[in-house]
């Protein structure tokens, strides 16, 4: 071979460096590839996954009509920000709004915008306290409010009074300095344990309120979940009519909240479809003891046995029920099974400062173990004094009061079950018990009036009943009116009719959401 048919030396190097390469390009070449079918099979299995546990749990129908509304809603949302639309949904938002704003802020008192050059007086801070306190309110110390003042007897208020005074500087955070106040968080756990029949081994901790509880329980069982399953997408299956603080924990701890129907005549959980959307991401079962819109009480002996056999933790809810639901079997009415004797309770949220008759703002959180609440551990407990109104009322004071309360509500589903009434709007009812001075809490799916029975209205529940006949005949009076005017007539509707009629049949909430975060606003307006 002559030298110029010959490569050059430096060319041929290059070429063989290229050979020696190739089987490592390759090979990455076939490495990318095959990360890249992981992946794409990996997304495919977990989108695959989640399809077969939401159509096992609603079905192919429900999973259908799931997407409808959610369609629906997405779109109804486009069309209330469309041009023409919005303007006019901001100012009935505006309205309605103003009207609110006009009830709920005075404008003819003296505000304090800015701290003052020189301090008041101690008879000047004494005045502005009581003419505060006498401000135009609705009449809770007779017996005109639902819920909000569960007990509100002078002796038990001047009770709690000294013992807010005794603790005003004292911060539960510093148990070394102020050793009495972890006595008494300790002391109101252990009675409220006992009060639900937790076992030996059993925790809790006291808390600023029932939200409050309801957060941290949830959270523990997002805890325990990722710290023995390792589930990283927690799941909850909670009944329509549970505490908003549950969906409120969904979205502060990232839990994916299904909401199970409450279908009527009972009310309850339906349990078929709890079990059916039960799957390997669900941390937490929720029941309520009993549940605010209809004070009915969930299966919780069946939501145990799926609790049990599923290994999941059930939550009970009875910070309404407090320390009336405890006391039914005592005093003689009818109950069932929803504490700690059930083993797949895990957890328990009781309000003290509803039935319990503490000064508001106390709440406990209880657990079947202490291992339970180490999971908790995130929120520092909070407050003083409760402990003092629990010792002053005493086991047969809660019996006592339990059977005024149970049996006052009974007195009154009796009394309305004489006088049946159809055809009438239940928000009209709502507003026409306003006009008489009653500050009762209106509900909506289904459309309904909630009255919480307090100790005080034990003592004015026939006035309550004598009033709800009189707005009752007047309604009637209207319809047979409006009929004798003839079909054609329209039908004037009230504020709250307008509200919770708009309401319930929007797709999208949004309205109600700007309502709502107005109204929150107006809470803070000088």
């Amino acid at each position: 071979m002559t030298g110029s048919s010959r490569m050059p030396v430096s060319l041929r190097e290059s070429f063989n460096q290229v050979k020696r390469r190739r089987p490592t390009s390759l090979s990455a070449v076939v490495n990318l590839d095959l990360l890249r079918n992981i992946i794409f099979l990996l997304f495919v299995l977990r989108w695959t996954r989640r399809a077969f546990w939401q159509l096992r749990g609603r079905g192919i129908i429900g999973s259908l009509v799931e997407l409808y509304r959610n369609i629906g809603r997405i779109l109804y949302g486009y069309f209330l920000r469309a041009p023409g639309v919005r303007g006019k949904v901001q100012k009935q938002v505006s309205d309605a709004l103003a009207k609110t704003e006009a009830k709920l802020v005075p404008t003819n008192l003296t505000k304090y915008l800015t701290l003052p050059k020189e301090g008041l007086s101690d008879d000047d801070v004494r005045k502005e306290l009581e003419m505060l306190a006498n401000l135009d309110h609705t009449k809770w110390e007779e017996g005109y409010v639902s819920g909000a003042v569960y007990h509100g007897e002078q002796d038990l208020i001047k009770l709690q009074t000294e013992a807010f005074g005794t603790f005003t500087v004292a911060n539960p955070i510093h148990p070394d300095v102020f050793p009495g106040v972890r006595k008494m968080e300790a002391e109101i756990v252990s009675m409220v344990l006992a009060l639900f029949n937790a076992p030996p081994d059993a925790a809790g901790t006291t808390t600023a309120g029932g939200t409050e509880s309801i957060l941290v329980c949830c959270l523990a069982a997002r805890q325990k979940a990722y710290a023995e399953r390792g589930i990283t997408e927690p799941e909850m299956i909670i009944p329509e009519t549970a505490h908003v603080a549950f969906r409120k924990a969904g979205d502060y701890f990232k839990i994916k909240v299904h909401r199970v129907p409450c279908p009527a005549p009972s009310y309850q959980v339906d349990m078929k479809a709890v079990a059916r959307l039960v799957n390997p991401n669900t941390i937490l079962l929720v029941g309520s003891a009993p549940n605010y819109p209809h004070g009915m009480i969930d299966d919780i002996a069946a939501l145990s046995k799926i609790a049990v056999k599923r290994k999941i933790w059930l939550h009970v809810d009875c910070c309404l029920g407090s320390f009336v639901i405890p006391y039914l079997e005592k005093a003689g009415f009818e109950s069932q099974p929803f504490d700690f004797r059930l083993k797949g309770v895990a957890s328990i949220s009781c309000d003290t400062h509803k039935y319990g008759f503490a000064p508001k703002g106390n709440s406990t959180a209880l657990y079947r173990s202490a291992q339970h609440r180490s999971y908790q551990y995130y929120v520092s407990p909070d407050w003083p004094g409760g402990v003092y109104a629990l010792i002053r009322m005493g086991d047969n004071g809660y019996l006592d009061a339990c059977g005024k309360l149970v049996g006052t509500a009974k007195k009154i589903a009796d009394k309305i079950r004489e006088t049946p009434s159809k055809n009438l709007n239940i928000y009209d009812i709502y507003d026409g018990m306003t006009t008489k001075g009653w500050h009762l809490n209106a509900l909506q799916d289904p459309p309904a009036i909630h009255v919480a029975v307090t100790v005080p209205i034990v003592k004015v529940w026939e006035t309550l009943m004598a009033d709800l006949e009189s707005v009752i005949e007047a309604e009637k009076e209207k319809e047979r009116a409006r009929i004798a005017q003839g079909k054609g007539a329209s039908k004037p509707v009230g504020d709250s009719a307008a509200l919770y009629g708009v309401a319930g049949s929007l797709p999208n909430k949004g309205v109600v959401v700007d309502l709502a975060a107005g109204f929150l606003d107006l809470l803070y307006k000088t």
